[in-house]
């Protein structure tokens, strides 16, 4: 084994996910006073990650294709379904999250769990309590990763805690007006005109191993839903294309609509009166729009979970 020690988040990365590594990364070695620990990323970043990165001039990670023989460190999930390549070979020395425990390991080995909005709440607290000062990039980018993951606060996610890290971290980063430039992001964030249907379904996607089957769970955060009406049936069918080829019990993608609060959900499924069922209401055309809805940790994976891993 190398003395190399990897820190990656999630297949499909969203900017947590990548913010986290980084911020994990930089914190281990200022602590242990050593350059071992690596930042990576599973496959390649989204378009709102690299625009954070370039904000802030950070290198954008390197890509591990296989974890096999590599000592690595998971943030921001722990579910089989979601990590990286080769990750049964590899060396799991750590993981640092903000989503329910759903893992097993043959050996003992450091947990950090918070039932925070973001991973980089995590993290941010421990570079305060460590009495270490992030600098101002690393500060923006786990400022950013939180204004993400907590949808600018409005998120059901959002906690105390979170709120009072993002006021630190805003002074850290100069950041003078954190609502607006949380508003920023996600008008940059919720384009979706120059992607094609596969990219948008991918762009912030999630497996999940239910007792039913394969689940597929993806969410597009928008500030207009108006922008999405045209390309339904074309995304439906690209949808069912990869319900069939990727061998789903059930594919959702759920658009959600920051300012309004809500999201429009397009389902494929194999038994699409049980996803009503845990929805709460009935499907027209395979849609639905749902309001109220703005996290998939805390309200839509529970839906399902509650139908279809029991």
């Amino acid at each position: 084994m190398s003395q190399t020690i990897y820190i990656i988040g999630h297949k499909s990365p969203d900017l947590d996910s990548v913010a986290a590594a980084i911020a994990f990364a930089n914190l281990k070695n200022k602590l242990e006073n050593t350059s071992d620990y690596v930042p990576a990323i599973a496959e390649e970043i989204n378009q709102i990650t690299k625009f954070i990165l370039d904000k802030f001039a950070i290198s954008t990670p390197e890509v591990l294709t296989d974890a096999s023989e590599k000592k690595i460190i998971l943030v921001d999930h722990n579910e089989a379904s979601q990590t990286v390549n080769g990750f049964e070979k590899a060396d799991i020395v750590e993981i640092l999250d903000h989503h329910k425990l759903n893992f097993q390991n043959d050996k003992p080995i450091t947990v950090s769990i918070k039932p925070w909005g973001s991973s980089c709440s995590i993290i941010a607290q421990m570079y305060f309590d460590s009495n270490i000062v992030p600098d101002k990039n690393i500060a923006g980018l786990m400022l950013s990763a939180i204004l993400d993951d907590t949808v600018i606060t409005k998120s059901p996610t959002c906690t105390e805690t979170d709120k009072a890290l993002i006021a630190k971290l805003s002074e850290l980063a100069s950041v003078e007006d954190w609502q607006a430039y949380g508003l920023e992001m996600f008008k940059i964030k919720s384009s979706i005109k120059n992607f094609s249907e596969l990219q948008i379904i991918k762009n912030d996607f999630k497996d999940f191993a239910f007792k039913t089957g394969k689940f597929g769970i993806g969410q597009v955060e928008m500030v207009d839903l108006s922008e999405v009406d045209a390309r339904m049936d074309a995304l439906f069918a690209e949808m069912k294309k990869l319900h069939t080829s990727e061998n789903y019990h059930s594919l959702i993608i759920f658009f959600t609509d920051i300012i309004n609060v809500g999201s429009r959900f397009l389902v494929v499924s194999n038994d699409l009166q049980k996803i009503e069922e845990a929805l709460g209401q009935k499907l027209e055309n395979n849609t639905t729009y749902i309001p109220g809805i703005l996290s998939r940790k805390k309200q839509v994976v529970p839906m399902f979970s509650k139908i279809f891993d029991n």
